[in-house]
């Protein structure tokens, strides 16, 4: 039986996670653990977070989880949700500036107080269903069709410019980076457990994904 293991480090959407692969993969265990053991052991790992990166990063330096995901990160299938993606990328505007995990270069940035689009200014954070175009042809999307609707709520969001690593990308006010993708890592900024049909259908496929392309 395959093991999913969704990273407690109390910043995280963790029993929706949960109910959500459980659902969708009725064959796997699901563990929402802080057991650094136990999440070596498994073999997939999902990254959740909410809340300000700042905090998030000093909770998973507190607990050593940096250096977990570093390693785990090298040899199963992989998957960061919201700030869990954000705190894969190199460093955040947040809080004066953060530095992240570094799994992959971007930087994530600040929507701005006077966001607008046609002449008309957005509210911040984005709250709400978007569009998400997939840049990279990847397992991940499997029966989504391209252009499908996920639940964004976010302020601060990757550079979608240059980014050679973006699996999806959305619009809102900016180009951003909905998704980005590198070997056997998948990460998304909107959240598929909240995500109806669209979001249990990439959970699915992580959770069948061997981490390859």
């Amino acid at each position: 039986m395959k093991t999913v293991a969704i990273i407690d480090y109390g910043m995280g959407n963790l029993h929706s996670a949960r109910k959500a692969v459980e659902h969708v993969a009725p064959d796997c265990t699901v563990l929402v653990t802080d057991d650094a053991a136990k999440i070596r052991e498994a073999d997939r790992v999902i990254l959740p977070g909410v809340g300000a990166i700042r905090d998030c990063m000093a909770e998973m330096h507190r607990l050593g989880v940096v250096e977990l995901v570093k390693d785990v990160s090298q040899d199963r299938p992989f998957l960061g949700i919201c700030v869990g993606m954000q705190a894969l990328m190199a460093r955040s505007e947040e809080n004066g500036g953060v530095e992240g995990i570094g799994l992959f270069p971007s930087e994530v940035r600040y929507f701005g107080d006077n966001l607008t689009e046609n002449g008309e200014r957005l509210k911040v954070p984005h709250m709400g269903w978007n569009q998400v175009y997939q840049t990279q042809d990847h397992p991940l999307w499997h029966n989504i069709p391209d252009g499908d609707r996920f639940y964004f709520v976010h302020s601060y969001y990757a550079e979608a410019e240059g980014n050679v690593d973006m699996a999806g990308r959305t619009h809102y006010g900016v180009d951003l980076a909905a998704a980005v993708a590198r070997d056997n890592i998948f990460a998304v900024q909107f959240h598929p457990e909240k995500s109806a049909r669209a979001g249990l259908q990439l959970l699915e496929n992580f959770t069948n994904w061997t981490g390859k392309c």
